[in-house]
């Protein structure tokens, strides 16, 4: 059985990629700082700490990969100006090789950084496949034995007795149910996957909170393809099935 595991309280996991071991992480969003101003947001940039995450992430963990589950850069299109600089000094900095499974916020950064960029509905590397979880996953990915999704930005709402509040990013782990897949294909489809839907790096990209009455899922096949799953939190604790929290 192919291993996942979150680094503990980062919004990173450590993965068996087929002879290699690779941090996971799920949208990076590079320059979303001015996306945030133009919304009226007064943000700094966080460019170099962000990287410098990442790249403690990769040092500490030994890793000899980083795969982007998607949405590696924020703007649709070309990333420009600071994005691109933030963009192309995450590339060159990196000890290991980048591979980006393609997102709906990726345009055509395969041209601006050259490195492996993966098709929209994902890949599979060992016994792991990966998808950004904008579109339908491919038959090669639904094969593996562990999906790792991105694109929700999971996220929890926490109340404590007093009537406070505040909002974690989460994951969220559970068995992958075929029946979504077989009506997109119209064929009958064999899964026995785990889904892990991976919380944002980037904190300021906001998030689906899956504990809220309202919020809905971004993927095609969710909440269909995933009846039950537990939530943790970055550090750990075990929130249990995210429907009843």
């Amino acid at each position: 059985m192919a291993r996942v595991e979150p680094v503990p309280d980062a919004p990173a996991a450590v993965a068996d990629v087929g002879g290699e071991s690779a941090l996971v992480v799920a949208d990076y969003h590079a320059g979303i700082e001015r996306s945030l101003r133009r919304e009226g947001l007064e943000v700094d940039s966080q460019a170099d700490a962000r990287r410098e995450r990442l790249l403690s992430l990769v040092v500490r963990e030994g890793v000899e990969r980083v795969v982007f589950l998607g949405d590696l850069g924020h703007q649709i299109g070309t990333p420009e100006g600071a994005e691109r600089e933030e963009l192309e000094a995450l590339v060159r900095e990196c000890p290991v090789p980048v591979t980006l499974v393609r997102g709906n916020h990726d345009g055509n950064l395969d041209d601006v950084l050259g490195v492996e960029v993966t098709p929209g509905e994902g890949a599979r590397f060992g016994d792991v496949g990966f998808v950004h979880g904008h579109t339908w996953p491919s038959r090669e990915v639904l094969d593996a034995d562990v999906v790792c999704m991105g694109h929700e930005h999971p996220a929890v709402r926490l109340e404590d007795e007093v009537g406070g509040s505040r909002v974690e990013r989460a994951w969220l782990r559970g068995p992958l149910d075929p029946g979504p897949f077989r009506e997109h294909l119209g064929e009958r489809v064999e899964v026995d996957a785990e889904l892990v839907v991976c919380p944002a790096f980037n904190d300021l990209c906001g998030g689906t909170w899956v504990n809220v009455e309202g919020q809905g899922f971004l993927a095609p096949f969710l909440p269909e393809a995933l009846p039950s799953a537990d939530a943790y939190l970055l550090d750990g604790t075990r929130l249990g099935d995210y429907r009843y929290l």
